[in-house]
């Protein structure tokens, strides 16, 4: 028999998972990194789902395109990458 554990899991801890961040800190860093990441739990989704057959191809590339414009364009509005000395 299953023992109850005594530690309730979050599920919302559980299903987005965050990394604390180690870079040098600025605050447009710190968002960006927070973007990253949920850019990289939502690639995860959609590529698990396209892998079982839930979701087509072409549908899966079409979001995974969007994501990627969605973080280009934050990265290029927080003003970050745009020098390799930074």
């Amino acid at each position: 028999m299953l023992e109850e554990s005594h530690f309730p899991i979050n599920l919302n801890n559980f299903l987005y998972l965050r990394y604390p961040y180690h870079g040098k800190f600025s605050p447009e860093h710190l968002v960006f990194d927070a973007n990253l990441q949920e850019f990289s739990q939502r690639v995860g989704y959609i590529c698990n789902l396209e892998t079982s057959g839930k979701l087509p191809p072409e549908e899966a590339y079409a979001q995974l395109k969007m994501l990627w414009k969605q973080l280009k364009r934050t990265k290029k509005e927080l003003g970050i990458g745009g020098s390799p000395l930074e």
